[in-house]
C-alpha cells in the first residue's frame, strides 16, 4: 500500500482550508496512512455474499401518508414577511449569478 506524503496531506488540508504548522503534517500523514489501512482491512474482508449497506441494524423510515390537511394560504404565510413579490417571499440576494 503506498504511504501518503507530507504534501499530500498539506494538500487535503489547504482544500479544506485548514492551516497546519509542520509537526501537524507529520503528525496527521501518519494518523491517516492508518486510517487508509484500515479501511483496506475491510476491503479485504467483505464478502460477495453479504449485500452492501447504509447501517448495521436493520431499520424502517417512519413515514406518514401523504394527505391533504388544512394549512395557511398564501397570504397568510406571507402576511409576516418583511417583503414579497409575485406570491413569494423575497430575499436579498447572496451570490452573483455568472
Amino acid at each position: 500500500m503506498p504511504s501518503l506524503s507530507r504534501d499530500e496531506v498539506a494538500h487535503v488540508a489547504m482544500l479544506a482550508r485548514i492551516q497546519l504548522s509542520d509537526a501537524e503534517l507529520d503528525k496527521l500523514a501518519g494518523q491517516l496512512e492508518q486510517i487508509v489501512g484500515f479501511v483496506g482491512q475491510v476491503n479485504d474482508i467483505a464478502a460477495d455474499d453479504i449485500p452492501p449497506m447504509s447501517h448495521p441494524l436493520p431499520l424502517t423510515n417512519v413515514t406518514r401518508p401523504d394527505e391533504v390537511r388544512p394549512s395557511l394560504t398564501q397570504q397568510e404565510a406571507l402576511s409576516g414577511a418583511p417583503a414579497s413579490d409575485l406570491g413569494r417571499f423575497e430575499v436579498p440576494r447572496i451570490l452573483d449569478e455568472d
